[in-house]
């Protein structure tokens, strides 16, 4: 099933997740529901505050991206050909190597495109989808991607990581969105 998206200046996505156990309730529908959400957005991520459920779940599909690379692109990232999995209590234990930029956009946030730096490669414990525990490394568009969602589950926005004349250059678009004055092709709950 497909769900709508929270719209940025819902309380929900400025809250820090809760870690969850494989008891909780509907939990297996839930992930798939929000696989199906994501595609359905066009999103490469999906973070469950972002379908207004404070908890500790995230899916990023990396591989997406490279599948659909020009001939000329292939190559540009160390994580080619990417990945596509389920995050559960995901906690970052280090973040390496040289920021860089990438402009970054955010399904809560429609519209609106920023370059963010981020460090290159992170280390993350979590939890797959049969609550098997993982320590892995990213790097690469597969690391921005994970560190995206992970502010979310955060109570981060990318816009945090603007400097203060963007924010405010933005501040007009950020409204907007956070009154429904924005149409986009996907559903979407709006701050009453």
């Amino acid at each position: 099933m497909i769900l709508p998206i929270v719209a940025y200046g819902l309380p929900v996505l400025r809250k820090i997740a809760d870690d969850i156990t494989k008891d909780y309730p509907g939990l297996e529908k839930l992930i798939a529901d929000m696989w199906e959400t994501m595609y359905a957005s066009n999103g490469v991520g999906l973070a469950a505050p972002q379908i207004n459920k404070p908890i500790r779940l995230f899916v990023v599909d990396s591989a997406q991206i490279f599948e659909s690379q020009e001939e000329d692109e292939k190559g540009e990232y160390p994580d080619e050909p990417g990945i596509r999995e389920t995050f559960i209590n995901a906690k970052i234990t280090t973040y390496e190597g040289e920021e860089w930029a990438y402009s970054e956009g955010c399904l809560s946030i429609p519209k609106v495109r920023e370059d963010v730096y981020r460090p290159a490669t992170i280390t993350m414990e979590y939890l797959d989808v049969n609550f098997q525990p993982q320590v892995k490394t990213f790097n690469g568009l597969t690391a921005r991607i994970i560190q995206h969602e992970y502010d979310h589950i955060e109570g981060k926005l990318f816009i945090d990581y603007l400097k203060p004349l963007k924010r405010k250059l933005l501040k007009g678009k950020l409204d907007d969105i956070s009154k429904g004055k924005i149409r986009v092709d996907y559903r979407m709950v709006f701050p009453k």
